[in-house]
């Protein structure tokens, strides 16, 4: 069995995870879902690094698996922990010195974002709802703002799942990142840019299949 270290995106809320969590603990997984410092205007992509390893603790052999912006951060918990595997998911994916506005730039990112229609299209009304009465969490623009603060890339096995329907991240543009930024040929979701609420399942699986 593996541990997993999910990473969100904007916002930093654990709770996009809440349906993965379960399905990963079912089959005999640990799970650590994080929660990032993503309101906090003086928190950057170092502190968000930060509080993964500071949830992470004294494990080891893990599989890290980050979602979006959480992308950006994912690489410098490889720095200091002991990963063994690296899943991107709908990913922002970083250059060195590139500030998250230029990759935001360089991934056709929307410049329009309805939360309904450009991220929750294809998620169930139920979950949608849910996710309303919990109330949008807050993004600072602090990690727009700075630089990516790696040299190159961590040497940590690394595999990139686009999101086919993606509306904030098209899909070939992602797939040209990760092939010109990693060296990675990234898989293909049938999903927009949530696959952990849209098909938490099928998600699941291809997590699992990685991790073989």
């Amino acid at each position: 069995m593996s541990t997993y270290v999910l990473i969100p995106g904007a916002g930093g809320d654990s709770y996009y995870w809440h349906l993965v969590v379960p399905l990963l603990e079912r089959d005999g997984h640990e799970v650590i879902a994080a929660d990032l410092p993503a309101g906090d205007d003086s928190a950057g992509l170092r502190e968000y690094a930060d509080a993964v390893v500071a949830a992470i603790e004294d494990r080891g052999d893990l599989i890290v698996v980050a979602q979006s912006i959480g992308a950006l951060a994912a690489p410098l918990v490889c720095e200091r922990a002991d990963v063994r595997l690296l899943i991107l998911v709908a990913p922002m994916i970083g250059a060195p010195g590139e500030t998250g506005a230029e990759c935001w730039s360089a991934h056709a990112g929307a410049s329009d974002i309805d939360v309904k229609t450009t991220l929750l299209h294809d998620v169930s009304d139920e979950v949608v709802a849910d996710l309303f009465a919990r109330g949008e969490p807050r993004q600072s623009m602090t990690p727009f703002g700075e630089p990516w603060p790696l040299d190159a890339w961590p040497e940590v096995p690394t595999r990139v799942l686009a999101a086919r329907n993606d509306r904030l991240f098209p899909f070939e543009p992602m797939r040209r990142l990760a092939r010109e930024r990693i060296g990675v040929e990234a898989d293909a979701i049938d999903t927009g840019h949530t696959p952990a609420l849209a098909q938490p399942e099928e998600l699941v699986r291809r997590l699992e299949a990685y991790a073989e």
